[in-house]
């Protein structure tokens, strides 16, 4: 199914650093507390120390972990490196070198943080969607935007932008399609009839009353209200009384 929706820069800059963090930012999300430090001095040497403090705050920051854990602004490495002493933080290109390490860490990570894989809360995610759009009508970019705020409420990992975007226009466009069934079968046949009678174009004129009713007036004073009604009265086509 296409995702469309998103641009091409708007699906590149999903789950990864577009830009480097503010000052502020960089206080909020990559302050390391007590509990952090103490996880982090758990590591040996200070190449995994810096990594596994890469780990903790990247997923704490973008709701996932990335591929490359090192791929991240030179600045949240010297604020991360500052904090934990570390003079030389060339080292942490060496956190990489075994590749088994980076996988324990985001295992731990996950166990002491709570944090859910995005296969667990799924089923749950879609049927949130499938309610939003089903009450609001809103957009697919509006859900989707809102559907990552969802999984990080609830400390669900991000899944891949294009799994996430799919699942978004699927479940929305079937509870659309509901939606739409639902209100084709409440007119009766006498309001059907009303209905498509505004498609009707009339002689002589270049639009159907529904329209001329969509565009709405160039002044939307009442006596130009007044003046298109009386005119579809005079069609016939006024009303769609049961």
């Amino acid at each position: 199914m296409p995702v469309e929706f998103l641009s091409d820069a708007e699906a590149s800059a999903y789950g990864r650093f577009s830009c480097a963090p503010s000052r502020v930012e960089l206080e909020r999300v990559f302050f390391l507390d007590d509990a952090d430090r103490a996880l982090v001095d758990r590591r040996r040497g200070v190449h995994n120390r810096l990594g596994f403090a890469l780990q903790l705050t990247t997923v704490r920051s973008l709701g996932l972990f990335l591929v490359d854990p090192l791929d991240v602004p030179q600045s949240v490495v010297e604020y991360l490196g500052g904090q934990l002493a570390i003079p030389d933080l060339s080292c942490v290109a060496r956190y990489t070198d075994r590749r088994s390490t980076r996988f324990d860490h985001a295992d731990e990570i996950k166990r002491v943080f709570g944090l859910q894989d995005f296969a667990a809360a799924e089923e749950d995610l879609e049927r949130w969607v499938d309610a939003r759009a089903w009450t609001t009508g809103d957009g697919p970019r509006a859900i989707f935007d809102d559907a990552v705020a969802w999984l990080f409420e609830r400390s669900v990992l991000l899944p891949g932008v294009t799994t996430l975007a799919r699942l978004v226009a699927q479940v929305r466009d079937e509870s659309t399609q509901r939606v739409w069934d639902t209100l084709s079968g409440l007119p009766t046949a006498r309001q059907v009839r009303s209905l498509e009678r505004l498609l009707e174009v009339a002689g002589g004129a270049r639009l159907s009353d529904l329209e001329r009713w969509r565009q709405g007036p160039a002044k939307p004073s009442g006596k130009t209200w007044r003046r298109r009604w009386l005119g579809s009265r005079r069609s016939g086509r006024a009303g769609l009384r049961p």
